[in-house]
């Protein structure tokens, strides 16, 4: 079996593809939520808090001289960035929870009773023959 169709074996396997499909559906799940958290979020918090802007935090280390730039500890970013991380991480949990409980129900549910024996059709049978003489 040459590299390219072991390749492909693998590449197509149903696992695969679905792995792949959520790591686009993640991604895009990412960009909903950072946009969310800055542009929808972060405003009304930073209303209430006096009119700030979290994207503007930051601790100056060192200022800005002729020819380099200032280094600057943006603390506020970070903390959209955490907020970000929350929602995800909130949204997962409760994707998987779902998840569990939809597993449970399955494994409660109870398996069809087992099919008779041959001997238990056979001892059905004979019985019938007899109550019908």
């Amino acid at each position: 079996m040459s590299m390219l169709t072991e390749f492909k074996d693998f590449a197509m396997r149903g696992n695969v593809v679905d792995m792949a499909v959520g790591i686009v559906i993640g991604g895009a799940f990412g960009k909903i939520v950072s946009s969310f958290v800055a542009d929808v979020l972060m405003p009304p918090i930073g209303l209430l808090m006096g009119g700030m802007d979290f994207s503007n935090l930051a601790v100056t280390l060192k200022a800005a001289s002729e020819g380099a730039e200032g280094v600057m500890l943006k603390y506020g970013v970070f903390v959209q960035t955490v907020v970000d991380f929350l929602i995800v991480a909130f949204a997962i949990f409760m994707v998987v929870k779902a998840m569990n409980s939809l597993k449970k129900k399955e494994e409660a549910a109870p398996a069809a009773p087992p099919a008779p024996s041959k001997e238990e059709v056979l001892l059905t049978e004979i019985r019938d023959a007899l109550r019908s003489r």
